[in-house]
């Protein structure tokens, strides 16, 4: 990938190539299962399958994961995250409640899920995810895309409704 010195799309406020690409690189460790959503939120943006599939937990990898991954991310455009929580469940368990905003045949879209994560070998692997209802926005909040702008002012303005994945 050609230097990148735009913002990183996990919402760091640091730029990708002093941020998740690091990460996707192997150069730094990932400390924590936010920090995992983040870099695998980012590998979606930015097309890094290697990373997506070295970070799904080796039981869930199935033979065309890079395949449909592929296709997912060629016809997604991700436009935000916002993480709402994490849990530890024990050393080798925790969670992630997260939304993910995308767009999707021209419509707002969310995915909101509870990702679930095992502790291997010194690193997080992705399990699996419960989806969770869409979360409402709240008019006057920020905007989940990072612009600054308030919700109202920002992406509630786009054509169609904000919906679930």
């Amino acid at each position: 990938m050609a230097e990148n010195t735009y913002p990183c799309p996990c919402f760091s406020g640091k730029r990708y190539t002093e941020c998740c690409e690091l990460i996707h690189k192997g150069k730094t460790k990932v400390l924590d299962v936010e920090q995992v959503v983040r870099a695998r939120y980012t590998a979606f943006c930015y097309g890094e399958i290697g990373y997506l599939i070295d970070t799904l937990h080796p039981r869930k990898r199935r033979l065309g994961d890079s395949f449909s991954l592929s296709k997912r991310i060629k016809k997604t455009r991700w436009i935000g995250l916002k993480i709402i929580g994490s849990e530890r469940e024990d050393d080798i368990v925790s969670y992630v409640d997260f939304v993910a905003f995308r767009i999707e045949q021209g419509m707002i879209a969310q995915q909101h899920e509870r990702s679930r994560f095992s502790f291997i070998n010194d690193k997080w692997f992705y399990f699996d995810g419960e989806e969770l209802p869409p979360i409402k926005l709240e008019r006057n909040e920020p905007c989940f895309c990072g612009s600054g702008k308030k919700f109202k002012k920002c992406h509630e303005t786009l054509p169609g409704k904000l919906e679930a994945m």
